[in-house]
């Protein structure tokens, strides 16, 4: 986002049609049904194994559907702000924090536009929502978990994203960096972004998220959080990850008669 104003933006919608998604033809998700409205906010949970992150890189396009369809509309894939889980991240990237942030700006300027004041600006504005004043040449590899993350966020911030993909934020983090990224969470929100984020703790998705997508492989329960993380749904999910046959076809849906 401009980081100079909070003005409402405009949200981006995210929908799975009957999506079956995978890799070499072996469903990790099967015939999935969801939506995620403009300037909702969800958060996808679900047992290990259950295709949180394949839902997340279906949306951005890096996975093409088996079948079924995943649809973005109100902005094109390319102005999806993504955060990949932090193991995926390189930590020997020879960059300082601030030029790692200013990525974000390339939506904006182009892999060779030049930058200008007011863009290096809206970097040290951004680094010091998300609490890293003074960390602005800091190598990448210099930095704790917590830390890389808050970079990371900064960087999204940069994105002026509609949409905005979480895969496990706080993974591997301290309370108080928690607590502050969530505000960041919270405030894209409140400006009318559109925010999927796949969680893994169930009491900070009661707190603060009002939607939640529970998947198994397969969709569980959708809508309001209270509902959905019901112990009977929960329960569901654990038994259908348990039963599931790593080594299953994909299988179409027959028309409905």
């Amino acid at each position: 986002m401009d980081v100079r104003h909070s003005e409402p933006v405009g949200g981006a919608a995210l929908a799975f049609q009957n999506a079956t998604i995978g890799y070499d033809r072996h469903p990790a998700l099967h015939h999935l049904s969801a939506t995620f409205p403009a300037g909702s906010m969800t958060a996808v949970v679900g047992p290990n194994g259950a295709g949180k992150s394949t839902l997340l890189k279906a949306a951005i396009g890096n996975l093409r559907p088996i079948g079924g369809d995943v649809r973005v509309s109100g902005c094109r894939r390319t102005e999806i702000a993504y955060l990949p889980q932090l193991t995926e991240i390189d930590r020997g990237f020879p960059l300082p924090v601030f030029d790692f942030v200013a990525m974000g700006l390339w939506h904006r300027r182009g892999a060779f536009g030049g930058f200008r004041r007011d863009d290096d600006e809206d970097v040290a504005r951004a680094l010091a929502r998300v609490g890293l004043v003074g960390f602005e040449q800091r190598p990448l590899d210099t930095l704790s978990g917590g830390q890389l993350q808050r970079v990371l966020f900064a960087r999204l911030v940069l994105q002026d994203a509609p949409l905005i993909l979480l895969d496990e934020p706080f993974t591997a983090i301290d309370d108080r960096t928690i607590h502050e990224l969530m505000d960041v969470i919270a405030r894209w929100n409140a400006e009318g972004r559109t925010v999927v984020a796949v969680m893994h703790d169930l009491d900070l998705v009661r707190r603060q998220f009002p939607r939640t997508l529970l998947i198994a492989r397969r969709a569980i329960a959708e809508g309001d959080t209270a509902d959905v993380l019901r112990p009977e749904n929960l329960a569901a999910a654990r038994h259908h990850i348990e039963a599931w046959d790593e080594a299953a076809p994909f299988c179409e849906v027959e028309p409905a008669r």
